[in-house]
């Protein structure tokens, strides 16, 4: 069934191609140069699939830059969730539309997990457009009366009996499972990794006490740090944080001197959309996209949630999409009894070790778009 959905995705996609070649083959005779082939773009509301749920750090990012975007355009966003498979349910479904820019995958970190899990056979810099916005921290947090009142009591715990202690994910193989491996592994720990769909659920975990340590980002735990009801152990950036009553957030690297030179390391928000998209709708997404990020609303936001601005497209975007998906895949394989499942090799996906990625980028046949 699986093989006849992606031969019946794959003969839509041809036909979609051939139909639109032959249509701007065609207008290209009538039209004036320079003038947009969609100019009434968008004549219908735009929907944004997240691939999270909602109230987790990729929801919150994705929901602020729909709305900044509709008000800098006046354009129409809705805005859903289809949470699972660390995004590969979205991801199918966004594939399996359109390419006409009326459907867009809100997503997290290029989307750098779905192939090496196994979930979608898309090449990230062949089959999408990537437009980032912000980045994120990771951060570990517990509740105020946990009995873990900082990092090395965490380590002491989880030496003393390996696999006991509990953290919270966004999904198996998602963006905190990944870094709460890296961080384990620095610390020479072994931890007990529950997933939960989505950082706002697995956030909850953590306060309710259905795990020991509430893994996901800076953003998804500061109000209820500074509500004072959890308490934050470790954060991914180069800097301990410190906030305006004198809460201190550690660094992680201040902690574990080992990671330092890897840090600041989080998550990455994007736009994400068919490759294969009609070029001036991808400009006028982008134009507006870009907008929605310099807005004072999104500043705010950003600010707010400790976030940091980093706008990347092009090219630019593409490279990084590559290189993310290359030290996960390289990650995953070396943590591989942790995942659950079997994860693809860096030569099934056809990638280099990180250390060759610098020789190997750009891949043969690589195109630059957006």
């Amino acid at each position: 069934m699986a093989d006849k959905m992606r031969v019946a995705t794959a003969m839509k996609r041809r036909t979609f191609l051939t139909g639109t070649a032959a249509s701007m083959a065609a207008m290209a005779i009538t039209i004036p140069a320079g003038r947009a082939l969609a100019a009434g773009y968008p004549e219908r509301p735009i929907t944004v699939v997240v691939m999270y749920g909602a109230g987790g750090g990729t929801d919150t990012v994705m929901r602020k830059l729909a709305d900044e975007m509709a008000k800098a355009k006046n354009w129409k966003i809705n805005v859903i969730n289809k949470p699972g498979a660390v995004g590969g349910v979205a991801t199918q479904y966004v594939f399996g539309q359109a390419a006409d820019g009326y459907t867009v995958l809100g997503g997290a970190n290029y989307n750098k997990f779905v192939r090496v899990m196994g979930h979608v056979d898309t090449v990230p810099w062949e089959e999408w457009v990537f437009f980032q916005a912000a980045t994120s921290l990771a951060s570990w947090s517990v509740p105020v009366d946990s009995p873990f009142k900082t990092f090395d009591d965490v380590v002491a715990a989880a030496k003393a009996d390996p696999g006991k202690v509990s953290i919270s994910t966004s999904g198996t193989g998602g963006l905190w499972h990944e870094l709460a491996l890296i961080v384990g592994s620095f610390a020479g720990i072994n931890l007990k990794y529950v997933p939960y769909k989505g950082g706002k659920p697995a956030t909850l975990a953590g306060l309710q006490g259905e795990v020991d340590i509430a893994g996901g980002g800076v953003h998804e735990h500061i109000e209820l740090i500074r509500a004072g009801k959890l308490r934050n152990l470790q954060q991914t950036g180069i800097e301990d944080i410190k906030l305006d009553d004198g809460t201190v957030l550690p660094s992680i690297g201040g902690l574990v001197p080992a990671i330092k030179p890897f840090l600041p390391v989080g998550g990455t928000y994007n736009f994400i959309m068919r490759r294969d998209t009609p070029t001036d709708v991808l400009e006028m997404v982008k134009e507006a996209f870009v907008a929605a990020t310099k807005s004072d609303g999104f500043q705010e936001m950003v600010n707010k949630k400790f976030f940091q601005t980093d706008i990347r497209t092009g090219e630019e975007a593409d490279k990084r999409a590559a290189l993310l998906e290359t030290i996960t895949t390289d990650t995953f394989n070396k943590f591989s009894d942790q995942i659950g499942a079997k994860v693809k090799t860096a030569a099934e996906l056809g990638l280099p070790k990180p250390v060759d990625f610098e020789s190997w980028w750009p891949p043969e046949g690589y195109k630059p778009r957006g």
